[in-house]
C-alpha cells in the first residue's frame, strides 16, 4: 500500500536511537535528499550544555533535576513538527513527535562501535567516552521514563530499524532513501 501525506503540510520524517549510531548524520543526508529542514535535538542539547560551561554527562544529570530543559527541546520539535517539511533527530522525537510524523526510524549499533565514533566526534579518549556515555545513556533512560513515562528500549513505534554497524553511511542513506520514496509513493 502507498501511503500519500496530508496535503496541509509536507514528509515530516523522526530518526530516534542511540548516542553515537548516527542519528544526526543520517537525519542531514535525508533532508538533503528530500529538500527538507534537518532539526537535531542533540545539537540543541550540546549547545545548552555548552552555554551552561557544562559536559555532556554533567548536563544530563543537570537536566534529570530540571525538566524544563528537555520540555523546551520537545517543544522546538513538536513545533517543527507540526510545520512539516522537516527530518527531526533525536533520542526522544519519535515518542515526542509520534501524532505529527508520518515516518519514525530508529538508528543503533553496537556499545563499543558507538563509543569509538563519540570518541572520534568529540576527541576524547575511548575510556573517556566510555564512561561518558554510559552514565549519560543511563541519566536519559532514567528521565525519559520518569518525565515522560518512555521506555527508549521499547521499540514498537518504529517503522525503520536499523544497525549502522552493517553497512556504511551511504549504503544506510540509500536503504532509507529507497524506503521513504516507497512510503511517499514516488522517486526522488
Amino acid at each position: 500500500m502507498v501511503n500519500s501525506l496530508p496535503q496541509n503540510k509536507g514528509l515530516t520524517i523522526a530518526i530516534s536511537g542511540t548516542a553515537g549510531a548516527g542519528k544526526s548524520t543520517f537525519a542531514k543526508h535525508i533532508a538533503e535528499a528530500f529538500e527538507l529542514e534537518h532539526i537535531s535535538a542533540g545539537k540543541i542539547f550540546r549547545q545548552m550544555a555548552q552555554q551552561r560551561e557544562m559536559d555532556l554527562s554533567t548536563f544530563s544529570t543537570f537536566a534529570e533535576k530540571n525538566i524544563h530543559i528537555d520540555k523546551e527541546i520537545d517543544e522546538r520539535s513538536i513545533d517543527a513538527a507540526k510545520k512539516g517539511n522537516v527530518v527531526l533527530d533525536g533520542h526522544l522525537t519519535a515518542w515526542m513527535c509520534k501524532d505529527f510524523v508520518d515516518l519514525n526510524i530508529f538508528v543503533t549499533a553496537p556499545l563499543e562501535v558507538r563509543v569509538e565514533r563519540i570518541a572520534q566526534r568529540d576527541g576524547d579518549p575511548y575510556e573517556y567516552a566510555l564512561g561518558e556515555t554510559t552514565k549519560r545513556e543511563t541519566s536519559e533512560r532514567k528521565r525519559y521514563k520518569k518525565i515522560y513515562n518512555i521506555d527508549v528500549q521499547d521499540l514498537s513505534i518504529f517503522d525503520i530499524i536499523l544497525n549502522t554497524d552493517k553497512w556504511s553511511i551511504d549504503s544506510i542513506t540509500n536503504i532509507l532513501k529507497t524506503a521513504i520514496q516507497e512510503f511517499i509513493g514516488g522517486e526522488k
